[in-house]
């Protein structure tokens, strides 16, 4: 899997660290201009710094950027600043996630923290870069889930969970929020579980995981061109597979498009 992406830009969130490093690193390695996003100026920075001495990789080819995805204005200066800069944009990888904290914890934009930052930023973040993302063929969003999706439930009354709280119920939403997203017709997206990894999110999972490298070459295999990919479809590594049932039913993927336009305050 050594195939050129010389002359594609593409967008890495949570690319500091884990899956999303990993991602960047052999996007770069295979040529491709990699913008990637970080938590905070320095983290990007630092992990940027890292590609080029530990790997040779041109300094041109990452370009770090930094937005927090606990505060949703700063992923509207993130998506104004890639539109502004590289109007013409491949992939965006939606892969940034963290692991919902013991307690129930709401951000400034006052949504529940995990669902804020593993969907809502990312569904925010595609519809501002939609006009930068190109129709071309081999355009494409592909969004980094888990097989933990499967065990969500989006609680559509309470979608904060403020009622009754677990933060693997949390996690699992949000991860089945952002495999429902990839069916939205507007974007040509797709989802896919990396498998279980040795990442700061491994403790949701258990005590074992493949090296993070294993997983992003899921991920990249799915950046390529060369990889004609099904919309919408769910890709469990490498292979495609029926997600939760959620993520195609029409009713599902409207009510969550409205739910999501509401909570980051953009119509759909």
């Amino acid at each position: 899997m050594s195939s050129s992406l010389s002359g594609r830009t593409v967008l890495v969130t949570g690319a500091t660290a884990g899956i999303g490093y990993e991602t960047a690193r052999q996007l770069a390695l295979r040529g491709a201009v990699v913008l990637l996003h970080g938590r905070t100026a320095e983290d990007a920075q630092a992990a940027a710094d890292r590609l080029v001495a530990t790997d040779g990789i041109g300094s041109a080819l990452v370009r770090p950027l930094a937005a927090d995805f606990v505060r949703l204005e700063e992923v509207e200066n993130l998506a104004h600043a890639v539109v502004r800069d590289h109007p013409r944009l491949d992939v965006l990888v939606n892969n940034a996630a963290i692991a919902a904290p013991e307690r129930h914890t709401l951000t400034a934009d006052g949504n529940e923290i995990a669902f804020q930052v593993n969907f809502l930023a990312h569904y925010l973040l595609t519809h501002l870069l939609e006009s930068a993302l190109t129709s071309d063929p081999g355009g494409r969003v592909v969004n980094v889930s888990s097989s933990l999706h499967r065990s969500g439930a989006i609680q559509w009354n309470d979608p904060q969970r403020v009622r009754r709280y677990s933060r693997l119920a949390a996690y699992a939403q949000s991860q089945l929020a952002l495999t429902v997203f990839a069916s939205d017709p507007r974007v040509t997206a797709v989802s896919v579980n990396p498998g279980v990894c040795d990442t700061g999110l491994l403790p949701l999972y258990g005590h074992e995981g493949a090296p993070a490298a294993e997983g992003a070459e899921h991920v990249v295999r799915l950046c390529d061109p060369a990889i004609e990919i099904v919309n919408g479809a769910y890709y469990d590594r490498s292979e495609r597979a029926a997600p939760a049932a959620a993520a195609t039913e029409d009713r599902t993927i409207k009510r969550l498009n409205k739910l999501a336009a509401l909570l980051v305050g953009h119509t759909a």
